[in-house]
């Protein structure tokens, strides 16, 4: 992937992964937007960030989607880099019935539909200048942790979708990435225990591996224990499930679905 002189769109910028993306880049010269939900967030950003471009905007609803793109075709004609980035993930109890049927598909909503609706909103112009998408998956693509089960399910969608998006794109010029973090030091993941092999990595080291991966033209890219769980998967499958399931039990809610 070509990292300089690009207009950069990253969705989830405004904090933790998407951010320390979007400060990379930014440092590497390129002009960089991020989205975010929450507009003060955004202003705080922007404030110690004064280069940074920043547009409230949040990818679970489509009218918002349609504006945002409305705005940056309008604003920024050679945007030619989108990087799907926004989530969230829930500790979810699958034991119990959800007192909220509609809020059961808020990551799928998030995770899954956003990306789906950023990326058709912006590929004629993605086409047009010969662009790359960079669709952030995770590692637990590859194998569940069990605590936060839908969150697993929204990334193996995106790591299926990502390829089936790389194939159909693969005669225009768009480059399609997925990078596919392992468990990142965020607010997302404070809960999360480290200890049975499970380990926490830093958002700068999740960036200096995932440029180096850019740099090298990698088109999936899996950082730090990713990679160790797509081995995993293949080689002892019902091993690695088993260990994600001892070290995430204890975060499953009591009673809630």
């Amino acid at each position: 992937m070509k990292l300089t002189g690009r207009t950069i769109l990253i969705t989830g910028g405004s904090a933790g992964i998407g951010l320390s993306f979007a400060l990379k880049f930014l440092n590497l010269g390129n002009d960089v937007i991020v989205t975010g939900r929450r507009q003060a967030v955004l202003e705080e950003v922007k404030s110690k960030h004064p280069k940074l471009r920043t547009i409230q905007s949040d990818v679970a609803e489509p009218a918002q989607i349609a504006a945002l793109a409305a705005h940056v075709k309008a604003h920024f004609p050679k945007l030619d880099v989108l990087m799907n980035n926004a989530g969230i993930s829930l500790y979810r109890n699958l034991k119990a019935p959800a007192a909220d049927l509609a809020g059961l598909m808020a990551e799928m909503n998030i995770n899954v539909g956003g990306v789906l609706r950023m990326t058709s909103a912006f590929i004629d112009t993605l086409k047009a200048n010969k662009g790359t998408i960079i669709n952030v998956s995770s590692g637990l693509a590859f194998v569940p942790l069990p605590c936060i089960p839908i969150y697993c399910a929204t990334k193996a969608a995106i790591h299926s979708y990502t390829q089936s998006l790389r194939f159909q794109l693969e005669e225009t010029g768009v480059e399609v990435i997925e990078v596919m973090p392992p468990a990142v030091k965020t607010d997302m993941t404070a809960d999360l225990p480290e200890g049975d092999g499970f380990t926490l990595i830093t958002t700068d080291e999740l960036v200096k591996q995932s440029f180096a991966s850019l740099k090298a033209g990698a088109l999936e890219i899996r950082p730090g224990q990713s990679k160790q769980l797509a081995f995993m998967r293949r080689l002892a499958p019902d091993f690695i499930n088993r260990q994600l399931w001892k070290s995430s039990k204890k975060l499953v809610p009591i009673g809630v679905g």
